[in-house]
Parts: structure tokens; C-alpha cells; sequence
């Protein structure tokens, strides 16, 4: 009997308009202007339905058929598709993922060219040979029906990646599975948190995993045992099979239950925790664990569920282990903690609290905190002081954490405010030196007013034992030597005469003209299309996941340079924040695989990759930033100066309109640089665009210098009048007077 034809499959306008590369309201306009656009075949009036087979042919006749990224073809083919052949959906496609990863671009694409049914039974073997590793993993069953969907799954490994393919299949299982409150730690604050633990810790424990960001961290930093838990089993899933795309060196144990209630490993002893535990949960198990033997240090309050996460945590570490954990500020100062907190300061298991700027990480306008807890040794003395950091602030005293920072720093970020794009380097700086400077002697710890300071365990244990940082730091700022401040205000505020001088002279160019009566247009080709043609180069960070696989994955060229790679460890990393302050390398060659990562040439345009926060969007790479290694986030473009130019490739690349065209996402948009558009002119006429472009950036930059300036100079000049240290002038006074209206 035949079988019925598969009904045609439907896409909304914004999924034509990431197909094609162009913004929403291209399409829309394309719907006004073109009168054989495809008719609606489905849907409401308000929100029309197309055919996706006639759409693709009319983007073909158009030449926007291959914008759309090997990413952005998954997520619409998993939109697309029924569930796999025995209905489990994208987690029996984690498991393919893993197996793919393991194979050649060849093999992919080998695998991808097969006939439907051969196709489905190469992954059923390819995903059976992984089973065992991955969280509630049981037979897989595909058929030729899930066709499509294992193409664009092998295609998608190939050219960008196991992790980028994990992500689009988790993104789709948590939106099937309607879990709520997964959110990811960004990669700036994952690295911070692993590199708070002292030594190179080899058992790691995440008890709340998520995606595993934190143990990938811990990966990088030599932790070869990760252990992880998570309530959610997609998220558990997930995080197995990016841990081991991640680290295939290291031993993956990861288990989905819910850590408190049902606690998966409960003889481990690990040498570092590292957890973003759930914030205000009351129904965290309360009344069933009262005697819980893990409450060493009182039993948590109701509405103390982050205490909990923090007495499992040290109930998990060897002696002397240590546990970072990020919490959020009220656990510092809420009544109802008030005797576990005290428990936890007298016997010398909390070892620090660091305060961090608003926007570190979600919920975005709070400052959480980071906790260091040691499990203390049986036998060893209590520590005499906890060590109390606030990241949030800039300059409060005579060591300004921004005063060194050279003419293309941008804005730094202050005094609590949420900032677009965080200063990670500054941040992870401040908190590490204070953090070493302690462990190393805490008895002779110097504070640095404003920032850090070591507080008596008998000063902190009071009617409210309050931890919150930024209290206690401000308490020392009374000790600012007001000769020292009053120096550094001057040559800050000198620095910031200059700055202004240099912003005029940027600003001062006023040949500008008018395009005409209406604005230009021209043909465009997208990224993909010129590196076919190679007038360019795209290059990245080999994804972990490729480990042992051959350098170039179909995406471009893995780095350059590699005759003397063992020297790569001292090279500075390039990163996002640095692209949207642009300021010089400043990343942690730790972050990245200096054997694959890319290195920097001069003339390379770099774009960050993902669209959020302020600042520039791409950055020309300067003689004095060449050799610098390529971090991760950011897409490198190499072009051939014969045709391209490279402050012409910069500002287009960069522009709001094309950034907007070729990202996905909706929390954090994600660009994906094939769809990027470039116009075509000659190369005469591109330099002059060039020239103009670089006198923008130049302008961007000493705006940002100048605007740095002023905000040091101001909290100087404010924090040392309300200190104490600074007293306003006679001639201040004696000018105002004068002004004063009579009466």
C-alpha cells in the first residue's frame, strides 16, 4: 500500500529571513516589492506560514540559497522534522553528536552523501558506539524518515564543530522539554571560579552542572576525573557529551537526579567543587533532610537553599579541598543564615567572599558573589581571617586597578553599575592577585583600600555576622595615604587633559559628504561566497571537540604558524572583550588550545561572535597586536590585500544592520560569519571607505580613552573629598563666593 506523502514543511518569516542571511525587514520588504514571492500556505494573516521547498527555490533564483549557516539549516531542519523513528526526540541525537565528532571531515561527509536508509542505520551503529557514556541513554532507532535531519547533523560537526552542533540540539530538547531556569555561566566567570582553586586539582565535583561549563573549565585547568549532577536530564545529557568533546582524556561521570534530595555520589571525596547552585528555591528538601549529616554547620533555614549547596559542597571535598561557589548577595546578610554563617567563619571553612560587578552573570541586575569555602583539616589550626574582595569597584585609593591600561582601553566597569561588556581581565586580575596575596600569608596581607581586605574571624562574628564585601572593604579606605591619593588624582586628571586634546583633534575631520538625494546601494556577496572565491580567509579556534582530527574541518585554516608552537603558551589571547574595548590582547592563554589555536597576523579582521553588549563589533589587528593567539567568541577574516581591504572588510563586517542579518538567537545573539555581507567595489574606491572607517574607529577609541579618564579622575576626586584625604581649594572657595548673588 503506498505511504501517504509527508505534509510540506512551513516557515515563519524570520526563519526565511536567517535562511537568507537578511534582517526581518528585508523580507517583509521583499514580500512588498516582488510579485513572485511565494504566497502564504499556511498560518494566520498576522503570521503567514510559507512552503519551505518554494521558498528556497525563490531565495536560489535571488542567490541568497547558501546564507544560512550549517547551525542555523539544523535548528530549522529540528524545527521541521517529526521526532526521530522511536520518539526520542534530539537526546537520541546528543549521543550522534559524540559518535561524529570522532570522525573526519571525510567520513562526515561521506556519511551525509548516503541514501536515505543507509544513512539511518550509519548513525544507529555510529550513535550505539557512544551509548554507554551518556545519562539515561537507552537503544537508539532511526529511520529513513529522520533523513534530513542526520545530513544536516553531519554537516553541521563537520564545518563548525561538535560543541556548536551540542548546543543547537540542547536548545531545541530544553525547548521540547518546557524546563525553565537553565541558564549557562559564561565562559569569563567559569575560568575565574576554576582558577580560584588552589593547585591543580584532579577530582572535580559540579553537583549542579547544567552544561557543564564549569568542569570544562576545570578540564583546562588539568582536573582529568569530572564529576557532575544536574536535576534536569537534558541538561544532564548535555553536559556529558560536551565534557567529553571537551576532554576526551578525562574520566565523564555524570548523573541527572537532584543533588540535594538524591545526592549520585554520595562517597565522593573530590579535591575542588565548583558550583552555580539555583538561587531562592524553597522547596529544596527542608523538612525530609533535618538531619541530614551533611548540616555540619547548622541546619539551613527554609529559605537558605544556597547554605545547603554550600554544606554539600564541603561534605564532598577531601580535607583541605576547596569549594567555589557563586551565590547570590543576600546569602551574605539574610537573618535567617545568620548561624550557619557564623558556624562557617569560626571554624575557618569560608576562606573568602568576592563581590562582583552587576551583568557577571544571570539573574544580569544583581552583583553575586563568589564564596571560596576549605574543608578543614582534622587537627589543623582555624584561619584567623576571611578575605573580602569587591570587583565591582575601580578606583577607590592609591592602587587603581584602570591606571595602567594603555590609549585603546575602553570604559571599565564601576562602582556596582551593570555594564554592557564587563572587564573580565580587570576583573579576574583583582580578584586573583588578592586571592594568592592571601593564601600565600593571610597574617601579612596588605589591603588594598576600597578593593580587598582581610577581616578578623572576631570582627565578622557580631549580632548579624554580615559577609557582604563591599561593606567591609570601604571600612579601610580611611587608610588611603592622602598624599599618594592626591598625586595619583593629579596624574590622572593630567592624563585626562591630554585624552580631551586627542578626542578634538579625532573629531576634527569634517569631510563627510552626502551620498544624494537618496542613499546608495550596491551588490553584495555574503562571506561564504568570497572565501569560495578566495578573496578571504576564515579562520578560528579549533573547537575541543576536534581534538585528533585533521587541522582543517571545511571552515578554514586552523591557525598559521605552526613551526614553533611550544612558545604559543606565552602568547597573549585574543578575546571579545578586547574587540569591543578596542584594547590589545589581554586573554588567558589557558582558555584556548595553543597547539590549534590561530595566530594573529597583522591585517586580520577580527569580529566578535557573539552580538551583545556594547562597543565594536570588529577590530583591524595592528602590527603591535600581531602574534597574538586567537581566543574563543571570535571569528577571525584574513583577506587578500589585492582585493579586499582590510579597514573596508572591518566596517561592514561590524555594521549594526549586518551583525543584525546574520545573528541568531534572541537572549544572546550568535553571528555566524558565512552570512556576513560585503559590498562589491573596486579596490580604489574600498580603500576610501577604509580611510573613513579607520578615522571612526580612531574617534571610537580616544572617546573611550577620554571617557575612561574622566570617570577615574571623578571617583578619585570624590572618594577622597568624602574620605577625607583631599580638601577643596581656597581658590574653589574664594571663586564661588564671588559668585554668589547678592541679596
Amino acid at each position: 500500500m503506498p505511504q501517504p506523502s509527508a505534509p510540506s514543511a512551513q516557515v515563519t518569516a524570520a526563519e526565511i529571513s536567517r535562511i537568507a542571511g537578511v534582517t526581518r525587514a528585508t523580507v517583509s520588504n521583499w514580500r512588498r516589492r516582488y510579485d513572485d514571492f511565494p504566497d502564504p500556505s499556511g498560518g494566520t494573516e498576522s503570521s503567514p506560514l510559507y512552503d519551505l521547498e518554494t521558498v528556497r527555490a525563490w531565495l536560489a533564483s535571488r542567490g541568497h540559497a547558501s546564507a544560512a549557516s550549517p547551525a542555523e539549516e539544523l535548528r530549522t531542519t529540528l524545527r521541521l522534522s517529526p521526532p526521530t523513528a522511536d520518539g526520542g526526540g534530539t537526546a537520541d541525537l546528543l549521543l550522534l553528536v559524540l559518535a561524529a565528532a570522532r570522525r573526519t571531515p571525510e567520513q562526515l561527509t561521506a556519511a551525509a552523501q548516503l541514501p536515505d536508509e543507509e544513512l539511518a542505520l550509519r548513525a544507529e551503529r555510529d550513535a550505539a558506539g557512544v551509548a554507554d557514556a551518556v545519562p539515561s541513554a537507552g537503544a537508539v532507532r532511526f529511520a529513513g524518515t529522520d533523513a534530513a535531519v542526520l545530513r544536516a547533523l553531519y554537516v553541521c560537526v563537520r564545518d563548525e564543530g561538535g560543541p556548536a552542533t551540542l548546543g543547537v540540539l540542547a536548545e531545541r530538547e530544553l525547548e521540547e522539554s518546557s524546563a525553565s531556569g537553565a541558564y549557562g555561566t559564561p565562559a569569563p566567570l567559569a575560568d575565574l571560579l576554576a582558577r580560584l582553586v588552589p593547585g591543580t586539582p584532579v577530582r572535580v565535583l559540579d553537583p549542579a552542572c547544567g552544561s557543564g561549563t564549569l568542569l570544562e573549565a576545570a578540564a583546562r585547568r588539568g582536573a582529568t576525573e569530572l564529576y557532575g549532577q544536574d536535576v534536569l536530564p537534558v541538561q544532564a545529557r548535555r553536559s556529558a557529551v560536551g565534557l567529553m568533546l571537551a576532554a576526551p582524556e578525562a574520566t565523564v561521570t555524570v548523573r541527572a537526579a537532584d543533588s540535594l534530595r538524591a545526592d549520585a555520589f554520595p562517597g565522593l571525596d573530590a579535591d575542588a567543587v565548583l558550583c552555580t547552585p539555583p538561587f531562592g528555591v524553597r522547596d529544596w528538601g527542608h523538612d525530609e533532610l533535618a538531619y541530614d549529616p551533611r548540616w555540619a554547620y547548622g541546619v539551613p533555614a527554609r529559605a537558605e537553599s544556597e547554605l545547603a549547596w554550600v554544606q554539600h559542597a564541603l561534605a564532598h571535598l577531601t580535607p583541605g579541598g576547596h569549594a567555589v561557589l557563586v551565590l547570590p548577595p543576600a546569602t551574605a546578610g539574610r537573618a535567617s543564615g545568620r548561624r550557619v554563617r557564623a558556624e562557617l567563619v569560626r571554624s575557618g571553612a569560608l576562606r573568602a567572599v568576592l563581590a562582583l560587578p552587576v551583568g557577571a552573570s544571570v539573574p544580569f541586575h544583581v552583583g553575586l558573589q563568589i564564596w571560596i569555602l576549605r574543608r578543614p583539616e582534622p587537627g589543623g589550626a582555624a584561619g584567623k581571617s576571611v578575605l573580602f574582595v569587591d570587583t565591582a569597584e575601580t578606583t577607590t585609593g592609591a592602587k587603581t586597578a584602570g591606571a595602567k591600561a594603555d590609549a585603546r582601553t575602553g570604559p571599565r566597569t564601576r562602582g556596582g553599575s551593570r555594564s554592557a561588556s564587563l572587564d573580565w581581565e580587570r576583573i579576574t586580575a583583582q580578584a586573583l592577585d588578592a586571592w594568592h596575596a592571601f593564601t600565600r600569608d593571610p597574617d601579612a596581607f596588605e589591603a588594598e583600600p576600597g578593593v580587598a581586605r582581610a577581616v578578623d574571624v572576631v570582627d565578622l562574628l557580631d549580632e548579624t555576622v554580615d559577609l557582604t564585601p563591599t561593606r567591609l572593604v570601604r571600612a579601610s579606605r580611611a587608610d588611603v595615604d592622602p598624599a599618594k591619593l592626591a598625586a595619583e588624582a593629579d596624574a590622572t586628571r593630567r592624563n585626562l587633559v591630554e585624552a580631551a586634546k586627542s578626542l578634538v583633534r579625532a573629531a576634527g575631520h569634517d569631510d563627510w559628504d552626502p551620498a544624494g538625494d537618496s542613499a546608495r546601494q550596491w551588490r553584495t556577496a555574503t562571506v561564504s561566497d568570497l572565501a569560495r572565491g578566495g578573496a578571504l580567509t576564515v579562520l578560528r579556534t579549533v573547537p575541543e571537540g576536534t581534538r585528533g582530527r585533521a587541522d582543517d574541518d571545511g571552515g578554514g585554516d586552523s591557525g598559521t604558524g605552526k613551526g614553533e608552537r611550544g612558545a604559543d603558551a606565552a602568547r597573549p589571547v585574543f578575546t571579545g572583550s578586547d574587540i569591543s574595548r578596542g584594547s590589545g590582547p589581554t586573554g588567558d592563554p589557558a582558555t584556548v588550545r595553543t597547539d590549534t589555536a590561530p595566530v594573529i597576523a597583522a591585517g586580520d579582521v577580527l569580529v566578535r561572535a557573539v552580538a551583545s553588549g556594547g562597543g565594536a563589533m570588529a577590530l583591524v589587528v595592528g602590527e603591535a597586536e600581531a602574534g597574538a593567539l586567537l581566543g574563543p567568541h571570535v571569528h577571525l577574516f584574513r583577506p587578500d590585500p589585492a582585493r579586499l581591504d582590510a579597514w573596508f572588510l572591518a566596517g561592514f563586517l561590524g555594521a549594526e544592520d549586518n551583525i543584525a542579518g546574520a545573528s541568531t538567537g534572541s537572549t544572546v545573539l550568535n553571528v555566524s560569519p558565512g552570512r556576513l555581507r560585503v559590498p562589491l567595489l573596486p579596490l580604489e574606491e574600498q580603500q576610501r571607505y577604509g580611510e573613513a572607517f579607520r578615522r571612526v574607529h580612531e574617534l571610537r577609541a580616544e572617546a573611550q580613552r577620554a571617557t575612561r579618564l574622566a570617570e577615574e579622575t571623578a571617583l578619585l576626586l570624590s572618594g577622597g573629598l568624602t574620605g577625607g584625604q583631599l580638601l577643596p581649594s581656597r581658590e574653589a572657595s574664594s571663586r564661588s563666593a564671588r559668585d554668589e548673588p547678592s541679596h
